[in-house]
């Protein structure tokens, strides 16, 4: 892949600051129905090594979406062995997808939250948050990307990447979060992993949050805005299986199993550029060696533009993450269209179509961000969405 412009943190303090994201509200078309017009799709996969999750006793009336008891996560809904982990700022930290070779990652699994999002040449990258849970390795880490202004500010988080393309981290040091930033250094946790001479940027967590605490950045933030409860919400249609194609490169598929209530991730194993011949691999957690399962699966339309063109023709874009827009979300098997919503400084809730709180299934959470002008097919109790650029 062609490289963009990257600078370190070091070097970025004499550069100019860019503008703010703006705010948008959007709405996309999703014509649910249409037949899918290629890859007939695989029968779901049942992964032996996952466990059926412990029952929960759970209010009838469910969390959120504000009013949370002090023990209970804003991000899963689900009560923390340790309350004191709630008492410290989510972590942001980036991860890649793309080349292959840095698959499995390390510690996906131990997120609250994961959103993925596109970043150029048909690649995407995964920004997951990790708050109630620690996890020993978090990586490889890589790079930033403008829509991580809006996760930062809406999560209130710690944020830790590789660097940063010279706009975007400019956004980056000029924001109210500058202090917020963890990069390579002497003095910060992020360190250098080298199996068979790959020399990977990871984490420890708990470090992090020591290291934000050391600071005086840490502490307990307001992260109300999700909606949860255990039973699943009336109207849903069949959502057993899931495919999100950005690219011929980057594509993937989600299968319920209903043993364990999760959405067990399919990775891209092969480029299909020509959407003839997609060939997939679960995806696991080097750190665990668990599945990358996740309770609810989100699939949200938001504004993707162009800001700059490089001599390459290489497009940066700026994922206008702020306002309102159009969503698919799936728990349970079954899928809902829904509304997603942040105002500059909130999390990501849905309601639906009527307008009440949308609610999450207590658990985990896994957003695939794509362009309004994707679309989506459906057929029997399988969803097709093919990312579109502006």
């Amino acid at each position: 892949m062609k490289k963009l412009l990257y600078v370190f943190l070091s070097l970025s303090v004499l550069l100019a600051g860019c503008g703010p994201t703006a705010t948008a509200t959007v709405t996309a078309p999703v014509p649910i129905g249409t037949p899918l017009a290629s890859a007939t799709p695989q029968p779901p996969t049942v992964t032996p090594s996952l466990q059926p999750s412990p029952t929960l006793v759970y209010p009838a009336e469910g969390y959120g979406p504000s009013g949370f008891p002090s023990n209970v996560d804003p991000l899963t809904g689900l009560q923390v062995a340790d309350p004191a982990l709630l008492d410290r700022r989510p972590m942001l930290i980036k991860v890649p997808n793309i080349p292959r070779n840095v698959r499995p990652q390390w510690g996906l699994s131990l997120a609250d939250i994961v959103f993925e999002y596109y970043t150029e040449e048909g690649a995407t990258r995964f920004a997951p948050l990790f708050y109630s849970n620690d996890a020993d390795m978090v990586g490889p880490i890589r790079s930033g990307r403008f829509i991580d202004t809006d996760l930062v500010r809406g999560y209130k988080a710690v944020f830790a990447f590789g660097s940063a393309y010279v706009a975007e981290m400019n956004q980056f040091l000029h924001s109210e979060f500058a202090n917020r930033l963890v990069i390579e250094s002497r003095n910060t946790p992020l360190k250098r992993y080298d199996p068979n001479g790959a020399n990977y940027l990871v984490v420890n967590t708990a470090d992090l949050s020591t290291y934000a605490t050391s600071q005086g950045i840490n502490g307990r933030q307001n992260l109300d805005g999700m909606s949860f409860n255990l039973t699943a919400p009336s109207g849903g249609k069949p959502g057993m299986q899931v495919f999100v194609r950005y690219s011929g490169v980057i594509y993937n598929r989600w299968d319920y199993d209903a043993s364990t209530g999760k959405y067990l991730r399919f990775a891209d194993n092969a480029d299909d550029y020509n959407n003839v011949n997609e060939q997939y691999a679960q995806l696991t957690d080097r750190l665990t060696g668990h599945p990358i399962a996740f309770d609810n699966l989100v699939v949200l339309y938001v504004i993707h533009d162009v800001y700059s063109t490089d001599s390459h023709g290489v497009s940066i874009y700026d994922i206008q993450f702020s306002g309102s827009g159009d969503g698919v979300a799936f728990r349970d098997g079954q899928a809902y269209q829904v509304k997603w919503q942040r105002n500059d400084t909130d999390v990501v809730s849905l309601t639906n179509l009527d307008g009440t709180p949308f609610s999450f299934k207590p658990g985990n959470t896994w957003f695939e961000v794509v362009g309004i002008n994707s679309k989506v097919h459906q057929t029997g109790q399988s969803w097709r969405f093919i990312h579109q650029m502006p």
